[in-house]
């Protein structure tokens, strides 16, 4: 009998993934988070579906993509459904992480289940891999909500375009909220107080959600040309902003998920008139989307991977102590 157990159940890693799914999924903290994510999207979402048919006749260029619709339109009530995932997805990213560590070594088990025949990195490791297994689930299962929904209020199915437009903007969400995942999994390593994590999470998500595009803006307008300047002066201190701008991560994930979801978009900074001259408004195909949104993508997943390097390599070389 012992012969036919899986081995994954017998390794440690796996044990303590499966026990921080179960503790995740059963908090009061993620079910309270988890529940105004689906109320405010389910709120878009009734917003989508009330206005559905003004829109789709309104537009122009891209009026088969019906199902992508639902992700993008609002009737100035209620934010967008990627809106509510861009404030609301790095809260529950912070949530997840913030006291992963320090809860741990304040309660005294972390030097407990250090002694155990358990490698350090297996801890934190497997703290991640279950916050992401938890997010992977979560965001797909709002995708498919909507498509459900979607296919009963339409009556028609998605494309396959369509579907894989969806599938990518929810791994990107992953990716994104992951992000402030392991920048929460930082903090929680850096400081043993769980409040201090927190608030050291929440400020950085208030900065860059409040106060970086302002501060941008306010130095861009104090800096800017003279509307007289030659063009390309102009296009190359509005490309410069822009990227600066690029530096706050929702800025990189509203400008891969608007690609993704608009098909119509067809450049992601300014354009001269010569570039322009000639183009077809039409919408892209999901490879040429794909490869527009490449750099904004293969940027926040680099920054995911700092950070929990920054956090790996700061856990490795920490005392841990015994209370």
């Amino acid at each position: 009998m012992e012969s036919t157990v899986d081995i994954k159940t017998l390794n440690p890693f796996w044990v303590i993934v499966n026990k921080e799914i179960a503790d995740t999924v059963r908090s009061w903290r993620f079910v309270l988070m988890v529940g105004l994510i689906l109320l405010t999207c389910m709120g878009s979402l009734y917003t989508a579906l009330t206005n559905f048919s003004e829109v789709v006749h309104s537009n122009t260029g891209d009026d088969s993509f019906f199902f992508l619709k639902l992700f993008t339109i609002s009737d100035g009530t209620l934010p967008s459904f990627i809106v509510f995932i861009s404030f609301l997805g790095p809260l529950l990213g912070i949530s997840l992480g913030f006291d992963s560590i320090n809860s741990e070594q304040n309660k005294g088990t972390l030097s407990r289940l250090l002694a155990q025949p358990i490698y350090r990195d297996y801890v934190l490791n497997a703290k991640f891999v279950a916050a992401l297994i938890v997010l992977s689930v979560l965001f797909f299962a709002l995708s498919f909500m909507v498509l459900g929904f979607g296919l009963i209020f339409i009556g028609i199915p998605p494309t396959a375009e369509e579907f894989l437009r969806i599938m990518a903007f929810a791994v990107i969400s992953i990716i994104y909220v992951a992000f402030w995942l392991n920048l929460s999994v930082l903090f929680s390593v850096k400081f043993r107080q769980a409040a201090t994590s927190a608030l050291a999470g929440i400020s950085i998500w208030l900065f860059f959600t409040i106060f970086f595009n302002m501060t941008v803006s306010l130095i861009a307008k104090g800096i800017a040309p003279s509307p007289y300047s030659h063009e390309s002066t102009i296009i190359g201190f509005e490309r410069l902003v822009q990227n600066i701008m690029r530096l706050n991560p929702s800025q990189l994930f509203s400008d891969t998920t608007s690609t993704l979801l608009v098909p119509s978009v067809r450049s992601l900074g300014p354009l001269t008139m010569e570039q322009m001259s000639g183009a077809i408004p039409s919408p892209l195909s999901l490879d040429q989307s794909l490869m527009l949104v490449w750099p904004q993508a293969t940027a926040l997943i680099a920054a995911t991977i700092v950070f929990f390097a920054i956090a790996y390599h700061t856990f490795m070389r920490r005392e841990i102590r015994s209370r």
